[in-house]
């Protein structure tokens, strides 16, 4: 990515140090927590990914306060640890029942220079990927709790227009982000439809409503069948080989690789041995199996192994069960999408034991009854099925085309704000030079002059200051 320089920008523009125009929230000399009974508390898990505004806090005893992170309203609060930091995660509370709240120790509270930025302006900034992904690279700390210091992002690189310009950009980020939220949301709600849809397509199928009409006339009859009855059950197992850090072999697969639409998902993948896979006698897989989770957090999801299951050999690992189906009794995909089902799941997850990390055990198709047709009406209750979902299958990858869509939009948008590309400039507008020597004269008779050299040959040596991400 390259760096952005000032010829880059309008004529107006100036590149800037982002400690220049804005200030990291501190707690007063002072203030003493103890002299409110409750003080409004922010945990990480309140801090919404992107989103401006937040009303969600937590009122907390004081007496209850061991550690946090003072701030005021209307700050920007920036998550700092990873993976909050990457994932977007950061809002601004503007109201509170008291003059501060107290936010997780994980964020660093952010405010506006008056009359030199825009907080709105920071805001956003901060949400461009690229810039993300500089500061991302200047975490420290160890693997999986690395941090961003505010040094690094009091070094940052930030364009900054005329104040006046940085409001209008403001002002028509937030008409464009409204239009391309409600945009989103519209998707999102088709999307719930969707999900809404396919539940009442399989609860349907199984009422035999889809195949009402083709069987007036007749006599046949279903009839609730234990799964118990027609079905032989077998476990995972752990080889002998393992089957971690290798690259290549026997695919080995677990609940994290079924997917919530009943096939399965082959990234990071895990692999057995060839030379392993040979002696196992039980976990191997083989098509019209199904696949059930049976502990952790995804007990009981369901996925079946068609003819397009990719590998030609492949297992299941010790937390998956294998659900063979005898064909004389019904179609095995019949038996899965009645267990893919919310009926078949409730019945499955009705055998479920222990804590957060329980699971299923093997008596678990005991609880399960499955209303059984012929099965020339199995055939074609499948075949109604899959035509219904197969039309909601190109309305969601439709949609899913339209999200990825909207975010690309979302992200040029930025860009544009950015550079000077979103909104006209003004030339009565006071320059951000000026804006600049206002930050200097306030800075100089609050420090002392060797203080101020030191600081400024300090940041000359670290060579720490980052480059705009934009190409």
């Amino acid at each position: 990515m390259s760096k952005m320089n000032s010829m880059d920008l309008p004529l107006n523009w100036r590149i800037v140090r982002f400690g220049e125009v804005a200030t990291f929230t501190k707690k007063p000399k002072g203030l003493r927590y103890s002299e409110y009974n409750e003080v409004p508390f922010v945990p990480m898990n309140l801090i919404p990914i992107a989103k401006l505004y937040s009303k969600a806090f937590n009122l907390k005893s004081t007496d209850e306060l061991s550690s946090g992170t003072y701030f005021e309203p209307g700050d920007i609060l920036l998550a700092k640890i990873t993976p909050s930091f990457e994932n977007g995660k950061q809002c601004i509370i503007r109201e509170l029942p008291t003059p501060f709240g107290i936010a997780t120790t994980e964020v660093i509270p952010i405010r506006e220079v008056e009359g030199v930025s825009d907080k709105i302006y920071l805001f956003y900034y901060l949400l461009v990927p690229g810039v993300r992904a500089l500061l991302t690279g200047k975490m420290k700390g160890t693997t999986g709790r690395l941090r961003l210091g505010t040094e690094a992002l009091a070094d940052l690189e930030i364009p900054l227009p005329p104040l006046a310009e940085q409001h209008r950009i403001v002002a028509k980020l937030e008409v464009l982000f409204f239009q391309l939220d409600a945009a989103v949301d519209s998707l999102k709600k088709a999307q719930a439809q969707l999900h809404r849809y396919r539940r009442s397509i399989l609860k349907a199928a199984f009422e035999g409503e889809l195949t009402r009409e083709s069987r007036e006339g007749h006599s046949d009859s279903w009839e609730s069948i234990n799964l118990n009855e027609f079905i032989t059950l077998e476990s995972g197992s752990r080889p002998k080989g393992g089957v971690r850090g290798i690259l290549e072999g026997i695919p080995s697969l677990g609940g994290e690789h079924l997917n919530t639409d009943g096939g399965f998902n082959f990234e990071k993948i895990k692999y057995i041995p060839a030379e392993f896979f040979e002696s196992l006698n039980k976990g191997r897989i083989y098509p019209n199996d199904i696949i059930v989770v049976k502990d952790g957090a995804t007990t009981g999801k369901t996925s079946f192994v068609d003819n397009n299951f990719p590998h030609k050999d492949a297992a299941v690992n010790e937390h998956l069960f294998i659900v063979r189906v005898d064909p004389k009794v019904a179609f095995p995909k019949f038996a899965f999408y009645y267990l893919f089902s919310s009926k078949g799941q409730q019945q499955i997850l009705s055998d479920f034991r222990g804590a957060t990390v329980g699971g299923i055990s093997r008596n678990f198709p005991l609880k399960v009854d499955i209303p059984i047709p012929p099965l020339t009406e199995q055939e074609q209750i499948v075949s109604e099925i899959e035509r219904h979902l197969s039309v909601a299958d190109e309305a969601e990858a439709t949609i899913d085309a339209e999200l990825k869509s909207a975010e690309r939009l979302r992200q040029s948008i930025l860009k544009h704000a950015f550079s000077g590309k979103l909104v006209p400039q003004d030339p009565n507008d006071e320059p951000a030079s000026v804006l600049l020597k206002k930050i200097q004269s306030e800075k100089t008779p609050q420090q002392p002059k060797q203080k101020k050299r030191t600081t400024k040959a300090k940041i000359a040596a670290s060579g720490k200051q980052l480059s705009l991400p934009f190409n």
